[in-house]
């Protein structure tokens, strides 16, 4: 078999997967889950690692642009700390701080569930680089259930930006979240995002489907 015949044959597989998987699971998403993490400003980057430091790729995500760094710092909260907290690049216009409720009863915080850049009325936290300190009077928030999805995605099922749905897991564990937000650009690649705490209470791996229920 020659090269030609070869790929002939992947491209086929690939299109036979595919029209199975949406024959038996049409509105099955991916589910990535996601750890606590940070995403910090470019004057918070120099205070933290020293002036003129860029943030160090490490691995990419899910999201076009959007990467895990090798940067890792200590956040210190009211009543406890978390020693190693990864950041995500690139820099953003304010700091802000992911946890889950199990990493908030640690730090002694009590965030409110939001979208990502809804920050007004946070709570705060101290973070400590190798070189510097940063002690930030709000950004610590639990985010919200969502999928990210571009607009022919959005078409597919059938959705708008911003609109709530439910996305029903199966498994040992088989349920339904609810209040999950929509979220719709043209660069978004299909995603349902969870953190570590919504991944235990329905036994849930990285990489398996939800169906989007509406």
């Amino acid at each position: 078999m020659n090269n030609k015949e070869k790929a002939v044959e992947h491209v086929a597989s690939l299109v036979t997967y595919i029209v199975k998987e949406l024959e038996t699971n049409p509105y099955g998403v991916t589910v990535g889950i996601s750890a606590h993490h940070i995403h910090l400003s470019k004057e918070a980057v120099s205070i933290l690692f020293g002036k003129g430091h860029a943030l160090t790729f490490f691995r990419k995500l899910s999201q076009p642009g959007q990467y895990a760094a090798a940067e890792q710092i200590k956040v210190i909260g009211p009543s406890g700390s978390i020693a190693k907290m990864r950041i995500l690049g690139p820099e953003r216009a304010a700091c802000q701080i992911e946890i889950t409720y199990s990493d908030a009863r640690i730090l002694g915080v009590v965030p409110p569930v939001r979208a990502s850049g809804d920050l007004k009325g946070t709570p705060g936290i101290r973070l400590v680089g190798p070189v510097g300190e940063v002690t930030l009077d709000s950004g610590v928030i639990i985010a919200e259930r969502h999928v990210h999805m571009s607009p022919a995605d959005a078409k597919w099922f059938g959705v708008s930006d911003g609109q709530q749905v439910k996305m029903e897991i199966s498994g040992p564990k088989a349920g339904v979240m609810e209040k999950v937000a929509v979220r719709v650009k043209a660069d978004y690649c299909l995603d349902f995002h969870i953190d570590t705490d919504d991944a235990n209470a329905f036994m849930l791996q990285q990489g398996v489907k939800a169906r989007l229920m509406k």
